[in-house]
């Protein structure tokens, strides 16, 4: 190789390493300024994106918008690319609040088998919730092939009465009945034995994978649905996890 072109290679990376190195000093400084002004919340990442100088930071559960010198900040908007129709934001905050499936705890939840049960799907639910018995008998009920993995959620400072029905139905003799008789026809279990409840386990889980409300499902790629979506969408995510 010839001296210009040695001389020309360098120059190129070095040029690409003061890029790459501006960036990264971008971020820190935006990340800086950010924690300053919202010291109450935690930043999870910040990636500069490709539109307009913008900075997709994620942070209090959502995604927020800023340019590098946090001079404005967009929040609850979407950023749908024009050509594509792609939603961009919302293709990101699925990718970004994804979970490990596989590390659930799936023996703290009512499991109950639909047709062959061959596809995987977890509920947060709180037994007095509305929506979650919505989902139950108008959404789920049209879905078969399916285990759907129940991990009961109380939110007992919207529904005080939730904790004790929880247990009631978790120690009922048959789980299974006993959930679908009260999710689905109001009746708690006649009778009810001691047994060992799992709700603060689950309200540990609930906090560590960002739920915050009910229901919220969970599908077996670790995409989230939050909710009672209609069970066209929910069959939508069911399949795309099949195919992965």
């Amino acid at each position: 190789m010839k001296l210009k072109q040695v001389f020309a290679a360098t120059l190129l990376t070095l040029s690409q390493l003061s890029v790459s190195q501006l960036a990264l000093a971008d971020e820190a400084s935006l990340k800086k300024a950010i924690e300053t002004a919202y010291p109450k919340f935690k930043i999870d990442s910040i990636v500069k994106t490709p539109y307009a100088g913008l900075y997709e930071v994620f942070m209090g559960g959502q995604i927020v918008y800023t340019d590098e010198k946090l001079t404005f900040l967009i929040a609850e908007g979407r950023l749908v690319d024009p050509k594509t129709k792609r939603d961009v934001t919302g293709e990101r905050m699925d990718e970004l609040t994804k979970i490990d499936f596989n590390t659930l705890p799936l023996e703290q939840a009512i499991k109950v088998v639909k047709g062959n049960g061959s596809r995987k799907l977890v509920v947060f639910s709180d037994v007095d919730c509305p929506y979650c018995k919505r989902l139950e008998q108008n959404e789920l009920s049209n879905i078969t092939d399916v285990t759907v993995y129940t991990f009961l959620y109380p939110l007992v400072q919207l529904h005080p009465d939730s904790a004790a029905k929880s247990k009631s139905i978790w120690c009922a003799d048959n789980r299974v009945k006993a959930w679908n008789d009260w999710i689905l026809n109001n009746q708690l279990p006649k009778t009810t034995g001691n047994c060992e409840v799992p709700l603060e386990k689950v309200g540990e889980l609930a906090r560590k994978v960002g739920v915050n409300s009910t229901p919220t499902l969970f599908f077996a790629d670790g995409k989230r649905m939050a909710g009672a979506q209609p069970y066209k969408e929910i069959e939508k995510g069911l399949q795309a996890a099949a195919k992965k």
